[in-house]
């Protein structure tokens, strides 16, 4: 069975993005290959905002052939034909997707998503990439309310930059 990763970068005062939503303080590291993490996975799951910053301008695209599924009660299907949109049955969907032959599947960024998906006990890993800044506010990890979820370190890295990255199993 397909696992379900949640892969997110934090600051060390555990927000995944400013008050404001900013993410410029998430630069490039040459000691992370993000196109090598991504080949792991042949599906993304995303929340509506996170969704909205994958279409700017500026945004790397998906790798060719990637399924995305947003996770919105907002968005309509035909304004968005090359993903598809999942306005409830969360468990339902995530479970079919994890019962299908591929790779595994990347649950990116968004903290409300992430809580849905580990409450409804389908998160397999916990990916976080842990920055050395300290933003004082902004968008956490894991949004209140959730439920407690015990962990087990399975990797770990530190970058030059002091980026450590941590690989957790969800028991």
């Amino acid at each position: 069975m397909r696992q379900i990763r949640y892969v997110a970068t934090a600051s060390l005062d555990g927000y995944i993005a400013g008050p404001n939503g900013e993410i410029d303080w998430i630069v490039p590291d040459p000691e992370f290959d993000f196109r090598a993490l991504l080949n792991q996975f042949d599906t993304a799951l995303l929340g509506r905002r996170s969704y909205e910053l994958t279409l700017r301008p500026d945004a790397p695209p998906w790798p060719h052939g990637m399924s995305v599924y947003v996770f919105s009660r907002t968005l309509r299907q035909p304004d968005h034909p090359k993903v598809t949109l999942v306005a409830d049955k969360l468990a339902e969907t995530l479970t079919a997707l994890r019962a299908r032959s591929g790779k595994d599947i990347l649950l990116f960024g968004g903290g409300s998503l992430f809580r849905s998906v580990l409450d409804a006990g389908l998160v397999d890993t916990v990916e976080v990439a842990v920055r050395p800044v300290l933003l004082g506010g902004g968008i956490p990890l894991l949004p209140p309310p959730a439920k407690r979820a015990n962990l087990k370190l399975t990797a770990h890295k530190v970058s030059k930059r002091g980026i450590v990255a941590l690989r957790y199993a969800v028991e």
